[in-house]
């Protein structure tokens, strides 16, 4: 073969691998975003997210390895661009510290919002920046955050009448019209709080002092104090093991009662009769 025909092939190699590598190497991008996401006004939410950018570009047949070197979050935009408004923004200074970044630059941009508030309510979309501008990427659809009223939570029950006997359990849960994330409750029975936390309230063994109108809020933010449940123990009931262990107790008291007074009338006949015998004894001698 040829020395120039042996260049040509050469050079159509190179071209043909180098087409290849970066075909292989070069996955397209992608944003990987949660489902919908619905707080209570105040509460902390979660948005887990990951990444996948470029892994590399040929630049003059020469591949460029790809490193991410900023990362944005923005609301309602669709190319989260330039100077578009963002909730957190890895090179600036001057983000919101409500919106915490708990993610990386290399595959996770898990952004965490805490004390949510109403102008929270927005589709977020994260944008990846790298060393080369082909590398950029913004995903696609983004993600949801709707922000619910703190005041539409409720106390539910096993028990809507909250009606209970003594003895009985109860567990009372403090819910809101979507999913509660992270969420910090105080819980409050006629108005006094109490020492438990968390959307769930376990009462066991109940008594009259469980008795009153229970409530639950964030514990950030006491406006948001659901809608009052009333409970009410009755004395009379559950107290049925314990009176049949008193009437035992009783029944057993009386027959050792019983006993003692029948010891006590024997010992007393017999003294008796043995008095009478000694008394005969000593008439005849």
């Amino acid at each position: 073969m040829a020395v120039w025909d042996k260049k040509i092939l050469w050079a159509v190699m190179l071209v043909l691998t180098g087409a290849l590598g970066q075909r292989v190497s070069d996955p397209d991008p992608v944003v990987n975003y949660p489902d919908p996401v619905c707080g209570v006004k105040g509460s902390t939410v979660l948005l887990p997210c990951s990444f996948t950018p470029l892994e590399s570009v040929f630049v003059n047949r020469r591949q460029v390895l790809i490193e991410i070197i900023r990362v944005v979050w923005c609301p309602n935009h669709e190319i989260c661009q330039g100077p578009t408004p963002s909730v957190y923004d890895s090179e600036s200074n001057n983000n919101d510290l409500r919106y915490r970044y708990l993610g990386d630059k290399r595959g996770d941009c898990t952004l965490q919002i805490s004390d949510l508030q109403e102008e929270d309510g927005a589709t977020l979309r994260f944008r990846m920046e790298a060393n080369d501008r082909r590398a950029n990427f913004v995903g696609q659809p983004g993600v949801r955050v709707t922000v619910a009223d703190g005041a539409q939570m409720k106390i539910r029950s096993s028990r809507d009448d909250g009606e209970f006997k003594r003895g009985e359990a109860v567990t009372l849960n403090c819910s809101a019209i979507c999913t509660i994330h992270q969420l910090e409750v105080t819980w409050f029975r006629d108005g006094h709080a109490l020492s438990e936390t968390g959307p769930a309230l376990h009462l066991s063994y109940l008594t009259a002092e469980d008795s009153g109108n229970y409530t639950c809020g964030l514990k950030k933010n006491r406006r948001t104090l659901s809608v009052p449940y009333s409970l009410h123990v009755e004395e009379g009931g559950g107290g049925g093991l314990h009176l049949i262990v008193r009437l035992v107790v009783g029944g057993l008291l009386v027959l050792f009662a019983v006993i003692v007074i029948v010891c006590i009338i024997k010992r007393t006949a017999k003294k008796a009769e043995d008095s009478d015998s000694s008394g005969a004894i000593y008439s005849t001698g």
